[in-house]
């Protein structure tokens, strides 16, 4: 066993136990400790199965601070994971307010968009209009593809949205 599967291992320990400040200890060192592949799963686990507002909001500030660019893939694969609606907001809004680089991801976070929730689509809208400068125009063809060939239903709440994501996706550079 190396020093990163022996530090997740203790990690793992920690957040399942019920001792809130040993677990908020343990987030801080993961803030000033390089990316540990494999924390950001543990941490969405803990807040999807929490039921405990400050632990929930440690674990949300945490996802929205993330600075390194390496774990967007992680986060992708925790919201394609199906947790809890309330898990899959947060994560997506972290996207955004963490300030990494998802337009490499844009398409996926239009499909979440079309699929999910009012809060949710708003939080998808975000991603992909702060991720907009940097979509190529392939991929803003694509995402345009996406929504266009699958309509919302008729009075379905996302529609303006969806108009004003559209509108955003013709007309950036």
């Amino acid at each position: 066993m190396n020093g990163s599967d022996k530090k997740l291992k203790e990690l793992a320990i920690i957040l399942r136990q019920k001792n809130n400040s040993k677990i908020a200890e343990a987030i801080k060192s993961l803030r000033q400790g390089p990316p540990l592949e494999g924390a950001i799963e543990l941490l969405v686990a803990l807040y999807d199965r929490s039921d405990d507002t400050v632990l929930k909001k440690i674990v949300r500030e945490f996802m929205n601070d993330i600075k390194g660019q390496m774990v967007s893939g992680e986060v992708i694969a925790e919201i394609k994971k199906g947790w809890q609606p309330d898990t899959i907001n947060m994560l997506v809004s972290s996207c955004w307010q963490s300030g990494l680089d998802y337009s490499d991801y844009c398409h996926e976070f239009a499909e979440m968009f079309l699929s999910s929730d009012y809060i949710t689509a708003i939080e998808c809208f975000t991603v992909i209009e702060s991720s907009a400068e940097n979509l190529k125009a392939q991929q803003k063809d694509m995402i345009i593809r996406i929504i266009e060939e699958n309509p919302l239903p008729p009075g379905d709440e996302k529609t303006s949205l969806l108009k004003e994501l559209l509108f955003l996706l013709r007309q950036s550079p």
